[in-house]
C-alpha cells in the first residue's frame, strides 16, 4: 500500500481512531478512571478546536518534514460532506489536517515520530487547560 496515494479524509480517518486510543491510554494511566471524566477530559484533547490548536503548535514549534507539512496541507484542503456544529469551517479544517498527519505517520509505521508529535499536543493541550483553570 501507497501510504502518499490515499486520500486525505481517508488518513484522517485513521488519525482519528489513532488519536483517540492514545488519549484514553494517556488518561488512564494518569490514573482517570470515572467513566463520566474520561469522557470530558478526552473531549478537552479530541475536540476539532484542541486538533486545530495543537497543529498551529506543532507547524510553529516542531520541525516537521516538508512531507509532513504536504500531509497536513492536504487533510486541511481536503473538502469534507459537513463541518460540526459549534466548530468554524477553518477550525475543522486544521483539525482534520492533524488528524491526516496522524494517520499518514500511523500508516507508513512511523511509530516513533507518531508518537513524538501526539505527546507534543498532549503537553501543549494539557498547559493551556491548566492554565484555563489557574
Amino acid at each position: 500500500m501507497d501510504v502518499k496515494q490515499i486520500k486525505s479524509l481517508a488518513l484522517a480517518y485513521m488519525g482519528d481512531a489513532v488519536y483517540e486510543v492514545y488519549i484514553r491510554e494517556y488518561l488512564l494511566r494518569k490514573g482517570q478512571v470515572n467513566p463520566h471524566n474520561l469522557h470530558d477530559h478526552a473531549v478537552s484533547f479530541v475536540s476539532a478546536k484542541a486538533q486545530a490548536k495543537a497543529i498551529h503548535y506543532l507547524i510553529d514549534h516542531v520541525e516537521l518534514t516538508e512531507e509532513e507539512i504536504g500531509v497536513i496541507r492536504r487533510g486541511r484542503n481536503a473538502k469534507s460532506g459537513s463541518v460540526p456544529k459549534n466548530t468554524s469551517v477553518t477550525t475543522y479544517r486544521y483539525s482534520t489536517g492533524f488528524e491526516a498527519l496522524l494517520g499518514f505517520l500511523y500508516l507508513k509505521e512511523e511509530k516513533e515520530r507518531l508518537t513524538e508529535l501526539i505527546q507534543i499536543s498532549i503537553n501543549y493541550i494539557e498547559q493551556g487547560e491548566e492554565e484555563k483553570h489557574e
